[in-house]
């Protein structure tokens, strides 16, 4: 592992590096102790050249003023999607659309057209089932190949 030192470690301090270098220095304090000591006397050298916070409580209460609007904003995001949701007409909600489709069924149910598709379905299956019953053509092949082959044994057997 390679360690760093001391005036490099200074020199991130004073952010003199450039971003590659930043990445390497920062992965690196993740898992070297004595790195990280070397660091943190850097640091401590040049306290007095870091930005100070003038008051540490306006900081938080500025951050925490920020999060309030902005969970304020969310929720006026939603009371306005609910408002939204409640103006639609019934005929863009879900529950007339299963309605819709529920008697689009029923009607089509009770004027025959799904049994007429049925019967036209049976049809259509009907000529492939006759296929299936007739040999196909390697079948047919074979068995006279074998006929033949059965008649030259006769033949030879009758010679005998």
């Amino acid at each position: 592992m390679k360690h760093f030192s001391y005036n490099e470690w200074l020199d991130y301090v004073k952010d003199e590096t450039n971003e590659k270098t930043r990445e390497e220095f920062e992965s690196h304090l993740y898992t070297c102790d004595q790195c990280l000591d070397l660091y943190l006397q850097a640091v401590s050298v040049h306290e007095s050249s870091l930005p100070i916070l003038s008051n540490e409580s306006s900081f938080t209460d500025l951050v925490m003023t920020d999060i309030s609007k902005q969970n304020a904003g969310n929720k006026r995001l939603e009371v306005q999607k609910q408002a939204v949701k409640a103006k639609k007409p019934f005929y863009q909600q879900a529950a007339f659309h299963y309605l819709l489709a529920a008697a689009a069924t029923l009607l089509l149910t009770f004027s025959g057209v799904f049994q007429s598709l049925a019967t036209y379905a049976s049809a259509v299956e009907a000529p492939q089932n006759m296929e299936e019953k007739r040999p196909s053509v390697t079948e047919g092949v074979i068995d006279k190949t074998f006929a033949w082959m059965d008649s030259l044994e006769k033949k030879e057997a009758n010679k005998k």
